[in-house]
């Protein structure tokens, strides 16, 4: 199993990425408005200058004297951990795992291509446990 299974099983192609000088305002907004939990820092759409997620408001914003009109720039990660879409579903799990992280953008060529979340690979995980879970039943009953 492949990150790429993970993405085509995900179902959605779709990366969000918003602008590092944006304001925290306004990522709030897109957060709440699509539901995630983390979005790529990018200048151009394509390109990663790093991610910023529900983390980072809560424990970077505290220090800040006006923190709704911060920048993005101001709180998000930049040093972020990454795969391809060739590596494999347990190197992402491990990639989480150890640096205790919920989300990885996927690059392929330079530009980000997804952006996987914990819960996307524990879904994956579930649904190919029970697809084996079926297939061994209708084995033995067969």
């Amino acid at each position: 199993m492949r990150v790429r299974d993970v993405l085509t099983a995900k179902g959605s192609a779709t990366v969000l990425t918003i602008s590092p000088d944006a304001t925290v305002d306004e990522l709030l907004d897109m957060l709440a408005e699509h539901n995630v939990g983390a979005l790529v820092v990018s200048s151009d759409g394509r390109s990663m200058g790093g991610i910023v997620s529900e983390r980072d408001v809560v424990r970077k914003l505290r220090g800040l004297e006006h923190p709704r009109s911060a920048t993005v720039s101001q709180i998000m990660t930049t040093d972020v951990q990454v795969c391809g879409p060739e590596d494999s579903f347990g190197s992402l799990m491990s990639t989480m795992t150890d640096h205790r992280v919920r989300h990885v953008p996927v690059i392929e060529n330079d530009e980000v291509v997804g952006i996987l979340s914990i819960g996307d690979a524990v879904k994956f995980r579930m649904d190919q446990l029970e697809f084996e879970r079926d297939q061994l039943s209708n084995y033995v009953q067969g």
